[in-house]
């Protein structure tokens, strides 16, 4: 477990996707954050009391998390004196970045001399098998979608918040590093070796027999060439029963390839449900997740008719409108004799 209260770091980043890491542990875990960091040439903020090191540490800090994304995952050496000046003022620090903590001498010797630790959550478990597609028992839904990016983390989340108030069994599965920040447990996903991918979402999602769900966060995108890798391995290892896909209106192109455009919704769900049909032969789809975020209310609703209309499914966004009426689709299809029968399949 990392140890919390936490400072959100938000470095010199410049836009809001590059502080998506911070921003989601804000959201999901606020009682567990005392502030923010921000470098000099920071355009971002998250809502929360801007504190330097020696600040939040006499506020009750115990570890500063690095929140932030770049391209690769570099720690540059803006981010690695920060992190030693972290330490040296008393904080742990925990970073998801693809660079390790470990990876830079100055940082270790600052954790050393202070006693301090430092926590690498995009360091996946060794111990993770080879998947094996055999049957499991148990519930598992899985989020997908049109990109990266579009929300499947917040849709899972949201998802298991609504389940849980209905009295539901059911469990977030984290895959990426804000989720493991969040859930404090989980896979780096796009850190596992490639032949391993279906095998780690097997391990996070092991059969259970009380009828309760498993809901796995999905990563990349099936029609994303960078990550569809990632996006395949979990859909095989997740054998899940459901399927909602994530999706967000106006996007112009795949994140981090100007020029090539988003798959339509219904194309997208179709190629998600052949390949997912390769574990789990009865998948279905239950929902639509769209980002509805920068829409006025009317346009965000209309954009949810639609894909409504165009799949014949429950479209909300999960952070304005909440995932009610995709719960109740859920709830529609699996029915109390659904329920036992794959409890013990």
């Amino acid at each position: 477990m990392i140890p919390s209260p936490f400072l959100l770091y938000l470095g010199d980043s410049q836009d809001e996707l590059s502080v998506k890491t911070s921003r989601g542990v804000a959201v999901w875990r606020p009682q567990a954050c005392v502030g923010e960091f921000r470098g000099p040439k920071c355009n971002q903020t998250l809502g929360l009391p801007h504190l330097g090191f020696e600040e939040a540490k006499a506020k009750g800090a115990r570890t500063v998390i690095i929140g932030v994304a770049n391209a690769g995952g570099i720690m540059g050496p803006s981010i690695v004196a920060d992190v030693v000046a972290a330490l040296r003022a008393g904080l742990n620090v925990a970073s998801g970045l693809h660079d390790r903590l470990r990876n830079h001498p100055e940082i270790v010797e600052a954790a050393q001399a202070g006693g301090l630790e430092l926590f690498d959550v995009r360091e996946p478990p060794a111990d993770i098998p080879v998947g094996n597609g055999r049957p499991r028992a148990g519930l598992r839904l899985l989020t997908v979608g049109t990109d990266c990016s579009v929300g499947k983390m917040y849709t899972t989340l949201a998802l298991e918040k609504e389940m849980q108030a209905r009295g539901l069994k059911a469990d977030f599965r984290a895959t990426g590093q804000t989720g493991i920040f969040i859930a404090q447990s989980g896979v780096p996903i796009d850190a596992v070796v490639a032949d391993f991918i279906s095998g780690a979402a097997e391990q996070i999602s092991p059969a259970r027999h009380d009828g309760g769900w498993d809901l796995l966060e999905g990563q990349g995108s099936l029609f994303h060439p960078s990550y569809a890798g990632v996006s395949l391995g979990l859909l095989h290892g997740a054998q899940a029963d459901a399927l909602v896909i994530c999706h967000q209106p106006g996007r112009e192109s795949m994140r981090g390839l100007p020029g090539r455009a988003l798959p339509d919704l219904k194309t997208c769900l179709e190629a998600n449900l052949a390949a997912a049909r390769l574990t789990s032969p009865d998948v279905i789809a239950v929902g639509v997740a769209l980002n509805t975020a920068g829409m006025t209310p009317e346009a965000a609703h209309r954009a949810c008719s639609e894909a409504s209309d165009l799949l014949g499914l429950p479209a909300q966004d999960p952070v304005s409108m909440g995932v009610n009426l995709i719960v109740d689709r859920l709830i529609e299809c699996f029915e109390p004799s659904k329920l036992a029968a794959n409890t013990g399949r």
